[in-house]
């Protein structure tokens, strides 16, 4: 038997991110995609009410949602602003591979802090010269005592201007490729360390990213997370948990620019009627509602697969391409509905499309996750 309604848990959690989103969000969105300026304030009441660090275990002090749960978060807030849901999230990803990969005592060291006051992490992989190909970082960690030095230069760091932490991924032995890769906890108050400007975006504006550069920075041995040469292996599990609540980000977006079609559609007249009377707009809007409903499911199975302890891999994939890539349609779309005004950023479709973007870059491209889902399938093809 199949049950596809939330428990009712799921729908109380459902309820307080929806209220937080269209009473705490909402009116405040415009304000930061035009000036850029970091939420943390909404960040903070976030915290408050329990919307952050969802994935945080109980033996740490946290709630211990699994991934549906932070996906039906996601969805609420990114229907306000994603820009705004991306800040408060970020933790999400620098704490996943912790989650996976770290002893209990670490697990308590490094995210027990974060249920008692609201503290900020960044996760710190992504380089100048390496974006989707993860194996080309250039960051090393060396071993000298019971030490490790880092060096290195990463790029398009979330949240890294507000980051109390950083995940970060090494090279301990280049000439093993991604299994002489190794992970780190880095405070960011340490010696060495230096961050970038904020960089002017497309969309998302709310959220701060950041170069962060290593320059000798010494952090002792038992900030590592797992063996050497294991980090490539917690830095990509973090997707598996991760890519479904980003999927479910770009279902509330294009959630909010379909109700606002559907609205402009009843009100707007041509010709004597409404647009929404027409086909060529109507079914524009029907469009719209079916590939979020498809998205939606895609992310409900990608989540409640690792939820039952499953390899989600290809779900997260595809759940992370179609929401990425329905997102950018349907608010494309939006624009068109409202016509010259879709293209006034008087009117909130413009801010969606821009918005929507990104969906199809972080967290691995769209292009990416076809490739995951090609491997995915040929490689269980090729064991049959």
């Amino acid at each position: 038997m199949i049950n596809l309604d939330l428990s009712e848990e799921q729908q109380q959690i459902q309820d307080l991110a929806r209220d937080f989103a269209q009473n705490e969000i909402l009116p405040k969105a415009a304000h930061h995609d035009r000036t850029g300026e970091y939420p943390l304030e909404i960040i903070k009441k976030a915290w408050e009410i329990g919307l952050t660090n969802v994935h945080i275990p109980e033996s740490c002090g946290g709630m211990g949602f699994g991934v549906l749960e932070d996906s039906i978060i996601s969805e609420e807030l990114g229907a306000a602003c994603t820009g705004i849901s991306t800040a408060i999230e970020a933790n999400s990803l620098a704490e996943a591979p912790i989650i996976v990969g770290a002893s209990e005592e670490q697990k308590k060291e490094f995210l027990a802090p974060m249920t008692e006051e609201c503290l900020l992490a960044s996760y710190c992989v992504t380089e100048p010269g390496a974006g989707s190909d993860v194996q080309g970082i250039k960051t090393t960690a060396t071993k000298v005592g019971n030490d490790y030095v880092i060096n290195g230069t990463k790029m398009w760091i979330t949240g890294a201007g507000y980051a109390n932490w950083f995940f970060v991924l090494a090279y301990t032995d280049k000439e093993k490729g991604f299994r002489g890769m190794t992970a780190f906890y880095v405070p960011t108050n340490l010696p060495g360390i230096s961050i970038g400007k904020k960089e002017q975006n497309m969309g998302q504006r709310a959220s701060d990213t950041r170069e962060v550069v290593f320059d000798n920075v010494v952090i002792p041995e038992k900030y590592r997370i797992a063996g050497e040469g294991k980090g490539w292996f917690l830095a990509m599990s973090a997707f598996d948990h991760t890519r479904p609540s980003v999927a479910a980000g770009a279902v509330g977006l294009a959630r909010s620019a379909m109700e606002h079609s559907i609205r402009y559609a009843l009100e707007r007249k041509a010709f004597g009627a409404p647009i929404a009377r027409y086909q060529a707009i109507s079914f524009m809007i029907a469009d719209m509602a079916k590939d979020i409903e498809a998205a939606r499911l895609l992310v409900y199975k990608a989540s409640y697969e690792i939820d039952k302890g499953r390899k989600n891999s290809k779900f997260a994939a595809m759940a992370k391409v179609f929401a990425a890539d329905a997102a950018m349609r349907i608010s494309t779309d939006a624009v068109q509905v409202f016509g010259g005004y879709g293209y006034s950023n008087e009117y909130p479709v413009e801010k969606l499309m821009r918005d929507a973007k990104v969906f199809q870059i972080y967290e691995g491209t769209s292009q990416i996750q076809r490739i995951i889902i090609s491997k995915e399938l040929f490689s269980r093809r090729n064991n049959d």
